[in-house]
């Protein structure tokens, strides 16, 4: 127990690490031709209809309905006797200030009509990216609960396991297509997902041990 907890700790500390050194890189250097690279190879194929598929993805990333979604999802939990997985998922909004405080301090400029194609325009800072990060916390969340939880009906486990897989996977490309994001936006909102999740899940089954050893 104690090797899985060290272990867990280091995990954390390289995803902190990495996503502090990103973002210093970046405050330094908002426009990378690596970036604008990287844009042009995921536009390179357009059609409306993909244009349609992308932004579907980034549904449930756009205010108020990344808000909704959550606060949906919970209640769902909460109705369901799973009291304590609806208020873990509610406080998944708490993100949203961790997310705004670091755009406003790097302050970086979304992409722009001169270095790809816009799809979608976007009001607020470009890194890191909040679609991202709500992405990864969310539906990783919810998949983490899916594996903890047999009481639920195993059809509806694979069903949600499966829908935010598929979520998780293709935010950062959605992005990326839609020219709302740089792809080092997508990763340091993948990394700050991640560091975000570490404590949600780690609360959690220490909160579960905790019930256990009690019994």
């Amino acid at each position: 127990m104690q090797l899985k907890r060290n272990t867990g700790l280091i995990i954390l500390f390289l995803l902190i690490l990495a996503f502090t050194i990103l973002s210093i890189f970046i405050d330094h250097n908002p426009i990378l031709p690596f970036d604008t690279r990287a844009s042009l190879f995921i536009q390179h194929y357009q059609a409306d209809w993909l244009d349609k598929l992308m932004l579907a993805i980034s549904f449930f990333g756009e205010l108020p309905w990344s808000l909704i979604s959550v606060l949906v999802v919970a209640a769902i939990f909460y109705w369901q006797k799973y009291k304590r997985e609806g208020l873990y998922i509610a406080s998944i909004l708490v993100s949203g200030l961790i997310i705004l405080a670091i755009k406003n301090l790097i302050n970086r400029p979304r992409p722009t009509a001169f270095y790809v194609r816009l799809v979608e325009v976007n009001r607020f800072q470009s890194y890191p990216s909040g679609h991202v990060l709500s992405y990864v916390l969310f539906f990783g969340f919810l998949i983490f609960l899916m594996d903890r939880l047999p009481t639920i009906p195993k059809a509806t486990r694979n069903v949600v396991t499966y829908l935010s897989a598929f979520l998780m996977i293709f935010i950062a490309p959605s992005r990326i297509y839609l020219g709302a994001h740089w792809f080092t936006d997508t990763l340091g909102g993948f990394l700050l997902g991640l560091i975000c999740l570490f404590p949600l899940c780690y609360f959690y089954l220490k909160k579960e041990n905790t019930s256990t050893n009690s019994n």
